[in-house]
């Protein structure tokens, strides 16, 4: 039972998630209400932070609770997340696409949407592409035009790419004409986030224009980590089921392009 002489007010949104996937990893799984009890919040609360969660690949959801997501299967939840707002991911893809030049070099992170990116870049030419994902190589692979530069580094399957400080190291040296990201989520009072720990600020040193490409649902949200703040990025690319009170708080922190 919760004590009423105790409060968890102090502790942000985004530490309470955290601490909750490490208390569900510790138990082994645990249920919604006890929880709610462990955290003093409503049930309500933590179904929430389940669901995000569980959409980062990182628990799964069961009965009235949550368990650890498994390694055997991480290789799905990326393809699950390959399908979520497949539509909006190939307009963003599209729209990135677009915005690169024959003859550029471009840093891509790993992920579902730039996995897209990689899909409209495949007929160009004269292109270099510097990226830990082995999605963007397997979009890539068949292309004569485009030089796929792999960073080093552990294989997870989780997100189907490379990571650990081999991809730190390799980002260092570089820097490109463009460096395509994506996100978790992106709050207008904490910036951009993700749910992993992982993901290196490297990226952002990477190159001379810093693009964010983010689809509409994950705006006004948050996720565990914060990369950055909004106005470090030079562009934000989203899509066209933006509410235009978003567009307009967006527009105040940086350059935004909204994909057809």
């Amino acid at each position: 039972m919760r004590n009423p002489n105790t409060t968890r007010e102090h502790v942000s949104p985004i530490d309470r998630q955290a601490e909750l996937l490490l208390k569900v990893k510790e138990k082994g799984g645990a249920s919604i209400s006890e929880l709610a009890d462990h955290f003093e919040v409503s049930e309500m609360t933590v179904r929430r932070m389940i669901h995000r969660l569980a959409d980062a690949g990182l628990v799964i959801r069961t009965p009235g609770g949550a368990m650890p997501a498994p390694a055997g299967s991480m290789e799905r939840t990326f393809v699950e997340r390959s399908a979520n707002m497949a539509g909006a991911k190939e307009a963003l893809g599209r729209a990135a696409a677009g915005l690169v030049a024959e003859g550029e070099a471009i840093v891509m992170d790993s992920g579902t949407t730039t996995q897209c990116i990689a899909r409209y870049m495949a007929g160009r030419h004269n292109l270099v592409v510097i990226t830990p994902s082995l999605a963007v190589l397997d979009e890539l692979a068949g292309s004569a035009g485009v030089q796929v530069r792999l960073t080093g580094g552990v294989y997870r399957r989780s997100s189907h790419d490379l990571a650990g400080n081999a991809v730190i190291d390799a980002l260092d040296g570089v820097h490109a004409d463009k460096v395509f990201f994506g996100a978790a989520a992106l709050s207008f009072h904490k910036g951009v986030m993700n749910y992993d720990a992982q993901m290196p600020r490297a990226f952002l040193r990477a190159g001379k224009q810093k693009i964010l490409v983010i689809d509409s649902s994950k705006l006004g949200n948050e996720a565990v980590y914060r990369l950055c703040p909004v106005e470090n990025c030079d562009l934000v690319i989203t899509d066209s089921g933006i509410k235009s009170g978003d567009l307009g708080r967006l527009k105040k922190l940086t350059k935004v392009l909204v994909a057809d």
